[in-house]
């Protein structure tokens, strides 16, 4: 059997501690399936104001307290934790930065969770993050093979590790992973001066007359990767990644696209924890009932033969909640109940709020909503939306294929990818698929669902082909299991 490789996963948010969005589920699968195929990975994130460390079983090592953090020219204290994420099977240790100063001051990961205003100090935050992986490191004497990192939150950890702790860190090879090429950790130029970086990296994170993180983490990563094929496939065809960003890279080295799949024993509907009502493939009966919970939790009429419409996730543009808004009044119209909720108030929130007095009891709009929610809101409505201008990956319409729900979803980046448009006539598909961003092939593609949904024996099998829809960790194991292998090599 090939020797394990050791791998630290470095990023902002990861479920159970944090879900400020779906990338917190999917690396929870990553990390309990690469554990799983003998991987001796181990994950890092942040402490923020509002997690629990009782509830999250969070306790303290003492040779990892008060560690002095540079930040500009001022040291912080950070006391790195320990805690775990578990399934059944597995259990991947996980070390968790704590700081008063950047992180527990703070109730949000970028953004206050209460009015959605970002927090000035970003730019400060994961700096100081980012320098105490490497330091958490040195004080373990763990040297992983690979550090993997994801996200712009992440991505001056590369750039440490090529430069103020190279000698430490020789024989570490390191990811990048780009989760969203639109949040590129943009700030004032001053922001480097705050790094401690040298000079040589600093001229890799100048870009546009900003501060650019992402662009350190690519600089010096041995590979880039995103979350899916289709995402990487446009982000090395993009003009702007061409020109500005793929000489970065290694000489004719490109994104790497991997798919992802979700934790099976945190998102199954026969044994759903969050779940009164359980169901499965062989009997789904119970849906209608769930579907009924939500419509009472959600304030909307409770109608067994209505169709329930859900988005879940940021209130943005680039997730196409603007042609959501605009698409609900003739949905309503239609008899489609819609549901709307987010971690964070954003300035569209008014524009929700105005449609849930104009049209009570069928249009519900939650902010800071908690698991129990999500599971119930994927698990109760017909069809999830996801009309997004761009996405790498996703996560929650793979969940909503075990639960019998609907994607209803813009084919962009990797959102669509294991999905198939339903064909009405052949009774064959899984997803209804729409291929413009604007309000009409959106309006469009959720009211073809609704014929189907119409139709008891069309609806039945569509149901059921999503429900038989592979979706596990498993698409997602190969590839990283070779990925991570091949990267040993290169480092050794």
């Amino acid at each position: 059997m090939s020797k394990p490789v050791s791998v630290l996963l470095v990023t902002s948010e990861v479920y159970p501690f944090l879900k400020a969005s779906e990338l917190a589920d999917l690396l929870y699968a990553h990390s309990l399936g690469t554990r799983e195929v003998g991987h001796d990975l181990r994950v890092m994130m942040p402490k923020y104001g509002f997690i629990s460390e009782r509830k999250n079983r969070i306790h303290e090592i003492n040779r990892l307290r008060d560690i002095p953090i540079p930040v500009g020219s001022e040291s912080y204290p950070a006391t790195v934790k320990s805690s775990s994420i578990n399934n059944p099977r597995v259990k991947v240790q996980a070390y968790i930065t704590t700081n008063v100063n950047f992180l527990d001051a703070n109730k949000g990961l970028l953004a206050d969770y209460t009015t959605g205003k970002l927090f000035a100090d970003n730019d400060d935050r994961f700096i100081f993050y980012n320098r105490t992986v490497l330091e958490t490191c040195q004080l373990l004497g763990w040297y992983p093979d690979i550090i993997h990192c994801v996200g712009w939150e992440t991505a001056l950890v590369p750039a440490y590790v090529r430069t103020l702790y190279a000698n430490d860190f020789k024989k570490t090879t390191i990811i990048q992973t780009i989760s969203s090429f639109d949040e590129q950790g943009v700030f004032p130029l001053k922001s480097l001066s705050k790094t401690g970086l040298p000079e040589e990296a600093l001229a890799f994170a100048r870009y546009k007359g900003k501060a650019n993180f992402l662009r350190a983490g690519i600089a010096y990563a041995d590979a880039v990767t995103t979350l899916s094929l289709g995402y990487a496939h446009e982000l090395n065809e993009m003009k702007e990644w061409k020109t500005n960003w793929a000489p970065l890279l290694g000489k004719g080295q490109k994104i790497i696209g991997i798919p992802h799949g979700v934790d099976l024993m945190q998102w199954n509907p026969k044994t759903d924890a969050f779940l009164r009502s359980k169901f499965d493939a062989k009997d789904p009966s119970n849906k209608s009932r769930v579907k009924e919970q939500l419509q009472r939790s959600a304030k909307l009429k409770v109608n067994g033969s209505a169709v329930v419409a859900t988005f879940i996730g940021p209130l943005t543009e680039l997730y196409g909640a603007d042609l959501f808004a605009e698409a609900v009044p003739a949905l309503v119209k239609d008899g489609i109940q819609i549901i709307v909720a987010s971690v964070i108030p954003t300035e569209m929130k008014k524009t929700f709020d105005a449609l849930v007095k104009k049209f009570p009891g069928m249009v519900s709009v939650n902010f800071g909503i908690d698991e129990e929610f999500v599971h119930n809101a994927i698990a109760g409505s017909t069809l999830l939306i996801k009309p997004s201008r761009s996405e790498a990956s996703g996560q929650y319409q793979r969940c909503s294929l075990v639960y019998g729900t609907i994607p209803v979803v813009r084919t962009t980046g990797g959102i669509a990818e294991g999905l198939e448009d339903v064909d009405a006539t052949e009774g064959t598909g899984n997803a209804f698929l729409f291929k413009k961003a604007d309000v009409k092939d959106l309006t469009r593609a959720i009211l073809r669902a609704k014929e189907a949904y119409e139709q008891q024996e069309l609806w039945n099998k569509v149901v059921g082909n999503a429900m038989k829809t592979p979706v596990g960790w498993a698409l997602s194991a190969k590839p990283y299991d070779e990925l991570y292998r091949s990267m040993v090599k290169v480092g050794r």
